[in-house]
């Protein structure tokens, strides 16, 4: 068996042409997206996330605001900033670029978004609307994730669905995705016992680790959907958690590292910065 491959590239694509045609509609109606990215510190990664953003924004002709901000501010500072982003009009989107240096509070901050506002789907409110199966802004890689399933018809009502990995930002929202469309769904971490037996049952495999190639051949069950969430660095090169070349031969899809969710991660953004515009 060869794994049909998961392109988050030719997904990212696709995507673009249909939020292209509709940040033009709004703009026909007088709504001017405008997405806010407020950037504390120079972690070398947030920005290289930030200009993958910026270029998306662009692309698609999204206006966008970069607040960067001084690693030593305060908190209070910081949430003055967000503040400020949410009583103003003419902001419609506001990201708080992840992680935050140490001593800051990334909850509280996260709080500080007003919910509609909120295109990162992390603000308390829209996690809680997911947990309750709502309408809500949902977080962009889970989003992503559910996104390349669907496109690639990956039958989900039913099948059984593990997720490696219980964050808040991938592991557990994507859990309560997949839990809405009928899945049975198994989280598994770093306490779970006998994985290996466990992740050889899944229809549906989420790899959101943090390890390179984590995920071996034998943890696969043939014809499974993989998706992998990581991104390491080894030898110099980009890696996911998923040992993709042992793998692909068994599984019956699977996303490549890079090229795969990372891609899907950027254009969900931009999917939830077009309907915050909307909702403002």
């Amino acid at each position: 068996m060869s794994a049909i491959l998961l392109s988050g590239k030719e997904m990212e694509k696709e995507l673009l042409t249909s939020q292209i045609e509709r940040c033009q509609a709004l703009k026909e109606k007088g709504i001017h997206p405008l997405l806010a990215v407020i950037v504390v510190g120079e972690d070398p990664a947030s920005a290289i996330y930030v200009r993958n953003k910026g270029r998306m924004c662009d692309a698609i002709g999204i206006l966008q605001r970069t607040i960067e901000l001084p690693e030593s501010i305060s908190q209070e500072e910081l949430e003055a900033h967000i503040e400020a982003l949410n009583t103003d009009p003419a902001v419609t989107g506001i990201l708080v670029q992840l992680p935050l240096p140490d001593h800051l509070d990334e909850n509280r901050a996260l709080a500080c978004v007003l919910a509609e506002k909120d295109v990162d789907g992390f603000h308390v409110v829209n996690t809680g609307k997911l947990m309750r199966g709502e309408k809500s802004a949902l977080p962009c890689t889970p989003r992503g994730i559910l996104h390349m399933l669907k496109k690639a018809n990956v039958p989900l009502e039913g099948k059984h669905a593990v997720v490696i990995g219980r964050s808040n930002i991938v592991g557990k929202p994507v859990a309560m995705m997949l839990l809405q469309e009928n899945c049975t769904v198994t989280i598994c971490h770093s306490r779970t016992q006998n994985l290996k037996e466990m992740t050889r049952q899944a229809d549906i495999l989420v790899a959101a680790v943090g390890k390179p190639h984590f995920v071996t051949a034998d943890m696969v069950k043939e014809g499974a959907a993989v998706i992998d969430v990581g991104v390491n660095r080894v030898d110099g090169k980009v890696v996911g958690d998923v040992d993709f070349d042992h793998v692909a031969p068994i599984a019956g899809w699977i996303s490549p590292v890079p090229g795969g969710v990372g891609r899907m991660t950027v254009s969900m953004l931009m999917e939830n910065t077009l309907e915050a515009a909307c909702r403002a």
